[in-house]
Order: C-alpha cells, then structure tokens, then sequence
C-alpha cells in the first residue's frame, strides 16, 4: 500500500510539471509574438518617418528597443513559474 501512495506521488509531481512547463511556454511564446508585434509596427513607422527626417533615426531606435522590455517581463515570470525563486 506504501508503493501505491508513493507512485501517485510521483504522478501527481509528474502532472504538476507538466502544466508549469506548458504555461512557462506558453508565456514565452506569448510574449514572443507581442513582442515581434510591436517591434514590427514601431520599425515601420520608424523607418517612413526617418525617411523624411534623418534625425529621427535616434528616436526610432530607441522607440524600436521598448518593446524588447516585453520579452524580459515575460522570461522573469517563466522563471518565477518555476517556483525556484
């Protein structure tokens, strides 16, 4: 009886990783595509505008690299899902 409450354990543990290892990737890929998204708006919109004023090319490139900050937020929570931290 001791062998049937330790496998069911395992399996419950088993079934709990799973499930976070599905919604760490599911949250990376989330991210993933709300980041190339935005990026992809920004650099279009950038790149029209830095054809008609060059000096604008400073603010397209920092505007381009905001959405980066999407990505990360995303990786911290895949990591806080772990539960290791």
């Amino acid at each position: 009886e001791e062998a049937g409450d330790e496998a069911a354990g395992d399996m419950a543990g088993a079934i709990a990783a799973v499930g976070i290892s599905l919604g760490i990737g599911i949250t990376m890929a989330g991210t993933a595509y709300a980041t190339a998204k935005s990026q992809a708006a920004v650099a279009s919109a950038g790149f029209g505008a830095m054809a008609e004023k060059p000096e604008l090319a400073t603010w397209a490139l920092i505007l381009f690299a905001i959405p980066e900050t999407i990505i990360v937020l995303g990786f911290v929570i895949a990591i806080l899902m772990t539960g290791y931290f």
